[in-house]
């Protein structure tokens, strides 16, 4: 079981441990690896926000930067089916197929946000 929780702008995946009785999270889109518990839901939010105000403090006595950097590019892997299609319709639409998916990606994250449970996996 997984959910996400926001705070100041970070996000953190929830997990439910039935074994250990516990609500754990880890914070992502950051440099490093920081986890927090609790058990009970009111405990997770409060710890959650206590790792990213503890990891902001750290962060800036230590004069890092807490957000991972991206490029703006990557590499994905869809089949070529796809592929073929998608630059046909990018070609029809008369933009580029990197304009194509920008607009996809946006278009998605906009719509759906990104606490959606919905998942698209093909």
């Amino acid at each position: 079981m997984n959910d996400t929780l926001q705070y100041k702008g970070y996000y953190a995946n929830i997990y439910f441990s039935a074994e250990d009785e516990v609500f754990f999270g880890q914070i992502i889109g950051i440099n490093d690896l920081v986890n927090f518990e609790a058990n009970s839901v009111k405990g997770l939010k409060k710890a959650f926000a206590e790792a990213v105000d503890d990891y902001l403090k750290i962060c800036t006595e230590l004069n890092k930067t807490p957000d991972k950097i991206y490029k703006g590019s990557f590499n994905i892997r869809i089949p070529s089916d796809l592929h073929r299609k998608a630059a046909a319709f990018a070609a029809v639409k008369q933009i580029t197929l990197n304009d194509f998916v920008k607009y996809a990606i946006d278009k998605t994250i906009s719509n759906e946000g990104i606490n959606s449970r919905k998942v698209v996996r093909r």
